[in-house]
């Protein structure tokens, strides 16, 4: 089955389109798509037949079907929303689009259509804090998360969530939230794929917290914090997306300011990260996606306006170089899916 990846292009008003090649990792333009309001945050359904994308600039939420031979894009409705989000998640049915809003300090849900468009108004406009980061559900579907960063601009806590998917409501837990004891400003998070644990990386604490998850109560509770820099390094840097390998193994998370990902082994007993050190990557790295096989990783800088690519070393986790591709003005996510062709 063919891979194709998509990368939004906040500066240049588009949405780019690769045909991936699964065994290289190298990859063929397929064509671009003008999209204006600065195309931002980036979801697909679990079928893989819709895509959605928040237009930061003009404060909207498009979605699109999706060609499942060619990954070509069809605009299918678009919705206004009442500030720019700055992430988007479907819950796990695909029936309900989740979003995050940094500036507007809460979370939306939209129900999704039969013909695969989000619909106006939202099911639920539910405030939290300033710094809303980004929002998931579980695997299970029954509880959510939201992060939200520190250092004055949020409350440097995740809050937790009850999420009902048949109405699409959430409501705050029993324990409504968790706060580290440091200001690390928990940002974006990844499931391990066994469901016990959830890694935050931290934009602040240039760090990964893993907090052990409570299947039954939906709570979370810290074990690990790990630094993403090598040790004595005194310059500016934030941390900002978070990617762990199919296979559990590997998790990666992008260094601002060092310019680097971040690369750690998973302990197949306890979950916890042991760092393999820094790869060097593009300037301002914000974005990363792997592929649905764990064998590439593209790390997309965001001043540079180029994607490198990088093979995973499947016996260490290592990030091996391999191509540089043009893109355009600030990258802001890269998403990698299978389609059947």
């Amino acid at each position: 089955m063919p891979y194709f990846m998509y990368v939004a292009l906040q500066g240049d008003d588009k949405i780019l389109t690769f045909k991936m090649d699964p065994d290289s990792g190298k990859l063929e333009p397929q064509g671009e798509l003008a999209i204006s309001g600065g195309p931002a945050p980036l979801a697909v359904d679990p079928q893989r037949r819709y895509l959605y994308a928040g237009r930061r600039g003009s404060k909207e939420l498009s979605s699109f079907s999706i060609d499942q031979k060619t990954a070509g894009l069809s605009l299918i409705g678009t919705v206004p929303l009442e500030t720019d989000s700055v992430y988007l998640a479907t819950d796990r049915k695909g029936r309900f689009l989740l979003s995050a809003y940094y500036e507007g300090s809460m979370v939306t849900v939209h129900t999704i259509g039969e013909d695969g468009a989000v619909m106006d108004p939202p099911v639920q406009t539910l405030p939290t804090a300033r710094g809303a980061h980004s929002v998931q559900t579980d695997p299970s579907n029954k509880f959510a998360f939201v992060p939200h960063i520190a250092a004055g601009r949020g409350p440097n806590a995740i809050f937790q969530f009850r999420f009902d998917e048949n109405s699409g409501t959430l409501s705050p837990n029993d324990s409504p939230r968790v706060a580290p004891e440091e200001e690390l400003g928990p940002r974006h998070f990844c499931f391990h794929p066994n469901g016990n644990t959830i890694y935050f990386s931290n934009e602040q604490g240039c760090s990964v917290t893993a907090y052990r998850f409570d299947r039954t109560a939906g709570t979370l509770s810290a074990f690990q914090t790990i630094s993403t820099l090598p040790q004595g390094y005194q310059g500016d840097n934030t941390c900002a997306q978070i990617q762990i390998s199919p296979n559990g193994r590997f998790l990666y998370a992008p260094n601002r300011g060092h310019n680097s990902i971040a690369c750690f082994t998973v302990d197949r007993v306890t979950d916890e990260l042991a760092p393999i050190g820094q790869t060097s990557s593009e300037d301002m790295p914000r974005v990363i996606g792997l592929d649905p096989q764990g064998k590439f990783l593209f790390a997309a800088g965001h001043a540079s306006g180029r994607l490198a690519s990088y093979r995973i070393n499947n016996d260490t986790g290592n990030l091996e170089p391999l191509e540089i591709y043009p893109l355009g003005e600030r990258p802001m996510w890269v998403m990698i899916i299978e389609l059947p062709g």
